[in-house]
């Protein structure tokens, strides 16, 4: 799995970003290009804006802690067509310059902030993630739909 904590890696995924355009057509999937992108930002609002969404109770937390948790954190990469949680179903369009722009900011915001600020960090549904979980689970979400938009 790529490190997003790394400089070249984060470089690579911005370069994939910015060839999308509002016009960049999925290769599967519902989504256009501005939701995607938004869609993307859900898992980086839950880390820096935390306020923007329900955190899941307690009940759920251990569902999502003992069945999707190994899924979303682990190594091995998501299906094409993968069932999503309602939280990250962007129903609306968005602005695409926006939503990339924000992407692009969280993407750069986590590589400055390292390895260790993310290593014991708690997480919205799985509790305390160790760094490496954290990189698996940002990585794979961000190759996941750059691939879906063929980039």
């Amino acid at each position: 799995m790529e490190n997003i904590f790394d400089v070249k890696v984060v470089q690579n995924y911005i370069d994939r970003i910015n060839t999308l355009t509002p016009e960049t057509q999925p290769l599967w999937g519902k989504m256009s290009v501005d939701q995607m992108l938004a869609h993307c930002n859900v898992s980086y609002e839950m880390v820096y804006e935390p306020e923007k969404h329900r955190k899941p109770g307690s009940i759920a937390k251990f569902i999502l802690k003992t069945f999707v948790k190994s899924k979303v954190v682990g190594e091995k990469g998501y299906p094409k067509n993968s069932p999503t949680a309602p939280q990250f179903i962007i129903a609306d369009r968005k602005n695409f310059e926006e939503e990339k722009k924000r992407l692009i900011g969280f993407i750069q915001k986590t590589q400055q902030l390292g390895e260790t600020a993310f290593d014991g960090k708690e997480s919205f549904s799985f509790g305390k993630l160790k760094a490496r979980e954290w990189n698996n689970m940002f990585a794979k979400h961000l190759n996941h739909h750059l691939a879906q938009f063929g980039v």
